[in-house]
C-alpha cells in the first residue's frame, strides 16, 4: 500500500464506531498486512503480547486497547513489556476510542490525540509499511490526504464517463482537474474575495445525486472566463450566482468548459476535497495526484515522468542552490554583496523541457523564494555575523 492508501484506510477508520477487539487488527490491515497474518494473530498463534487486550506483530508494533482514562498507563505498560524488546518492535500504541497515545521507540517520538485525529499522524507509522519516513509527509500530511481525495475523484469521474478516459480526451480531463484545484486554492487563499465561494456555490446549486453538478461547474468556470465589464451581454446569460466569481485571466478557463458527469459519489468525494483547508496544501500537490492517479504502466507508457521532491532536490542542489546557499553564508555580513546576489540569482533561468505537472519548476521556484528570503533577513538584520543556520530551520 502506499501512502495515500494507508491514509484513507486510516481515515475510513477513524470515523467508524470504536470496537477495542478489532482496532488493533484493523489498525494493521491499514498498513497493508494480510488476512492470513491477521487470523494468526487473532487465534493467538503469533501474538506474543503479555498484554490482557494486546497484539504484537513481531518486527512492528505492540499495540493494546484500553479502558477510558487508561491510555497512558496501557503505553507505560507496553513500553516495560519484556515482549517489545523481546520481539523488536518499532512503535507501541495505546488507545480508549477516545484518545491515542503511540511512540517511535528507535528516535523517542511520540504523538498523543483525540482518536478520531489521529490519521493526521499517519506519516508517523509509515514503516510499519515499508515506507521509509518522508519528513514533507510528516510535516504536511494534509498533502496527502488532498492527494488521496482527488484520487477518488478522478477515479469516480472516469467511471462515470468513460469517453473521458481515453486518449483523445485525456487532456480535457487533465485541464478540467487543473480548473478544480485552482478554485480550492483560490477560495481559501483570497483570491475569490469570499472563504467558501466555490465549494458553497457546489453545494448549493447542485442536486445531492449530482445530476445537475456538471451545469453548475460549467456556469462557474465560463463565468471566470469573462471579463466583469462583458458580463452583462453574455450569451447565453451568466446566472447571477455564478456572476461573483471574478474574472481569471491567464487562460485556465478559456476554451471548451465541459465538465464530466457527476455521480452522487463524485459530487461527495468533489465536497470532501473542497472542505480541506488548502491554505496548508503545497501547490506541487499537482505531482502527486499524477502519481496517485496513473500507475506506474500507464504513466510510463504516457511518457508521464514524475519525480519526487527528494529526488529533484538531488538535481537541483548540486547544480546551483548549494552554491548560493555558501555565497549567502559568506555575504552575510556585507550589503553590498548581498545585492549583488541578489542581481546573480535575477539572472539563473530553469528550464524543464517537458514539465508535466510541473513540479520540477515549483520546487526550484520555493527553493530560490527561500534564499531570497534570507537574503533579504540578513540584508535588514540590526546585528552583524548573524548565524546562518537561524534562517534555514
Amino acid at each position: 500500500m502506499n501512502a495515500v492508501e494507508i491514509e484513507a484506510a486510516l481515515s475510513d477508520l477513524s470515523v467508524e464506531p470504536f470496537d477495542a477487539q478489532e482496532f488493533p487488527y484493523q489498525f494493521l490491515a491499514a498498513f497493508g498486512n494480510k488476512e492470513v497474518a491477521l487470523k494468526r494473530l487473532r487465534t493467538g498463534n503469533n501474538n506474543a503480547s503479555d498484554l490482557p487486550k494486546g497484539v504484537l506483530l513481531r518486527n512492528n508494533i505492540h499495540l493494546a486497547t484500553c479502558e477510558v482514562g487508561k491510555v497512558a498507563e496501557t503505553l507505560q505498560s507496553l513500553r516495560l513489556s519484556p515482549t517489545t524488546v523481546k520481539a523488536k518492535a518499532k512503535f507501541i500504541l495505546a488507545t480508549d476510542g477516545e484518545t491515542l497515545d503511540a511512540e517511535e521507540l528507535i528516535t523517542g517520538e511520540t504523538v498523543t490525540s483525540a482518536y478520531t485525529d489521529f490519521p493526521n499522524h499517519f506519516g508517523m507509522f509509515l514503516p510499519l509499511a515499508g515506507i521509509s519516513t518522508i519528513k514533507e509527509i510528516k510535516d504536511n500530511p494534509i498533502d496527502v490526504r488532498a492527494t488521496g481525495r482527488l484520487n477518488k475523484l478522478y477515479v469516480e469521474l472516469l467511471r462515470e464517463n468513460p469517453e473521458w478516459a481515453k486518449a483523445e480526451r485525456r487532456g480535457d480531463m487533465n485541464h478540467f482537474m487543473s480548473r478544480l484545484i485552482f478554485c480550492f486554492f483560490a477560495e481559501d487563499t483570497g483570491i475569490f474575495n469570499s472563504t467558501g465561494l466555490f465549494s458553497k456555490t457546489v453545494e448549493q446549486m447542485s442536486e445531492r445525486d449530482g445530476s445537475n453538478a456538471h451545469e453548475v461547474l460549467e456556469a462557474v468556470f465560463r463565468a471566470m472566463n469573462i471579463k466583469t465589464q462583458d458580463r452583462a451581454n453574455a450569451q447565453p446569460k451568466l446566472p447571477n450566482w455564478a456572476g461573483v466569481f471574478p474574472y481569471v485571466n491567464g487562460g485556465l478557463f478559456s476554451g471548451s468548459t465541459e465538465v464530466p458527469r457527476f455521480s452522487r459519489i463524485a459530487r461527495t468525494y468533489l465536497s470532501h476535497a473542497a472542505n480541506l483547508n488548502w491554505k496548508e496544501i503545497n501547490p506541487d500537490i499537482f505531482g502527486s495526484m499524477i502519481q496517485a492517479v496513473a500507475d506506474d504502466e500507464e504513466r510510463g507508457s504516457l511518457g508521464m515522468h514524475y519525480t519526487s521532491v527528494p529526488n529533484i532536490l538531488k538535481v537541483l542542489n548540486p547544480l546551483f542552490l548549494d552554491d548560493l546557499r555558501t555565497q549567502l553564508e559568506v555575504c552575510a555580513d556585507n550589503k553590498a554583496k548581498l545585492l549583488n546576489l541578489r542581481k546573480r540569482m535575477a539572472r539563473i533561468r530553469v528550464f524543464d523541457p517537458a514539465c508535466g505537472s510541473g513540479n520540477f519548476l515549483v520546487i526550484a521556484y520555493k527553493q530560490m523564494r527561500e534564499i531570497e528570503a534570507s537574503r533579504h533577513r540578513f540584508r535588514h538584520t540590526p546585528s552583524k555575523n548573524a548565524p546562518f543556520g537561524a534562517f534555514f530551520n
